[in-house]
């Protein structure tokens, strides 16, 4: 099979090479912040809990399995990968841990998942 061009321009246009690598290596950090966000945020369930936080202060684990009719088990397993991703907190009350939305992840959480 033959390969196709895809691509074929006439003349490089270095400057533009150059300032477009360097765009990019300034924003590395910040672009690798949201990589790892949207990465939480893909998966349908932790996007669900998002949602559920940003209407609902705070949440157990046993109010999000009977909301999401789903075992705790993967519940949790979510929960610990949005508190890793800095997106949730917890706090003890007795036996119960209750997750809400970190202060700091509210705002831009908000407008990624409500528009």
């Amino acid at each position: 099979m033959d390969k196709m061009i895809s691509c074929f321009r006439v003349e490089v246009d270095d400057n533009l090479i150059v300032k477009a690598k360097e765009t990019l290596n300034q924003d590395l950090t910040e672009l690798e912040q949201q990589a790892k966000l949207f990465a939480l945020l893909g998966n349908e369930v932790r996007l669900k809990i998002i949602r559920l936080f940003l209407c609902y202060e705070k949440m157990c684990v046993c109010d999000l399995s009977d909301v999401l009719e789903m075992n705790q088990s993967p519940i949790s397993q979510h929960l610990r990968k949005l508190k890793d991703g800095g997106l949730l907190v917890n706090k003890r009350d007795g036996m119960t841990v209750f997750y809400s939305v970190s202060p700091q992840m509210r705002e831009i959480l908000t407008k990624i998942v409500e528009g």
